[in-house]
């Protein structure tokens, strides 16, 4: 048996990944950033430091025996366009060239979201639109980006991406995180706002400012906090934010529709992780399991895996 190797120090996880090229299944092990309580995130040098110390004890868990390394993948900015970069993807990229060169196999890299698009692929066992001459549509949505992706298929590489709408300002993580902290939950705060909003017993009626395949988030920090003001059950603000990030997607996901008719849809990033928005969204299209949703090395490892030859889409 062989294994690629995936690696991905996103500003949120430092994840590893191991990917069976016989039978494709996966290892994997990840690590949330640590960020003190009533903070919104990290500092790039903090973030830096804190992979520094966490991939290598995330490798020892991964390594748990010896593995015939035959390929090696990472990721080394945010999106594949010009401009993109952040240096917590550096440590990434370094252990990935360390092990290449130590086992002396080859070495790809890609963006952390064409990781996520991959790993979705991975999860829902659509791998084989990869080798399609039909296009597909991915919603990224996480803390750094909510983005709609128009995702071509391509031999050199494996997928051609062009951005066809997203946010015009607040990310949909940004939305959920901000309203988190506000509400005193630990950053990241899906998690702990999904299982908060799970308790609402009074709805109230989302909004959501779409055009066409755009939207605009940053309404629902300023909707939410004013909630607070008025002393609405914590648990009723949480649900309404989710529901405004859900609703939004959802209009785009059917101006899509008419634009594009029939394309398939993919649903990626971490904040697609959320059930309560799945079971809104997933007639449209398909999702991830959420351990491929949030950030994770698998489909860093898928595109090494590809590229490399290692495997047959």
């Amino acid at each position: 048996m062989s294994f690629v190797l995936g690696i991905d120090t996103s500003n949120y996880t430092t994840s590893c990944a191991l990917l069976n090229t016989d039978d494709m299944t996966v290892r994997s092990c990840k690590k949330l950033l640590p960020v003190k309580q009533g903070e919104r995130g990290l500092r790039q040098s903090d973030a830096v430091f804190h992979h520094t110390k966490q991939l290598p004890e995330l490798m020892g868990q991964l390594f748990d025996e010896k593995y015939d390394i035959s390929a090696v993948g990472y990721s080394y900015a945010p999106r594949c366009v010009e401009g993109s970069y952040m240096p917590c993807f550096l440590v990434g990229e370094n252990v990935a060239k360390a092990v290449s060169l130590a086992c002396g196999v080859g070495i790809e890299r890609t963006s952390h979201q064409v990781g996520h698009i991959l790993a979705a692929l991975y999860s829902c066992g659509k791998l084989d639109m990869l080798r399609s001459d039909r296009p597909f549509a991915a919603f990224h949505v996480s803390g750094g980006t909510t983005d709609l992706l128009l995702c071509e298929p391509d031999h050199d590489e494996i997928i051609k991406i062009t951005q066809i709408g997203g946010s015009r300002d607040l990310k949909g993580g940004q939305a959920i995180d901000r309203t988190g902290v506000r509400l005193g939950l630990s950053f990241p705060c899906g998690k702990e706002l999904e299982k908060l909003a799970e308790q609402s017993e009074h709805k109230i009626k989302p909004k959501a400012s779409v055009d066409g395949l755009y939207c605009s988030l940053s309404g629902i920090e300023n909707q939410c906090g004013k909630l607070m003001e008025e002393g609405c059950a914590k648990a009723d603000i949480a649900a309404y934010c989710i529901d405004c990030v859900s609703l939004a997607v959802e209009k785009m996901t059917k101006n899509l529709r008419r634009e594009y008719r029939d394309i398939p849809i993919i649903y990626a990033g971490g904040v697609m992780s959320n059930k309560l928005i799945k079971s809104r969204l997933e007639k449209y299209g398909s999702f991830a399991e959420p351990e491929f949703s949030s950030d994770n090395a698998v489909g860093v490892a898928v595109y090494a895996a590809v590229r490399e030859g290692k495997i047959v889409i």
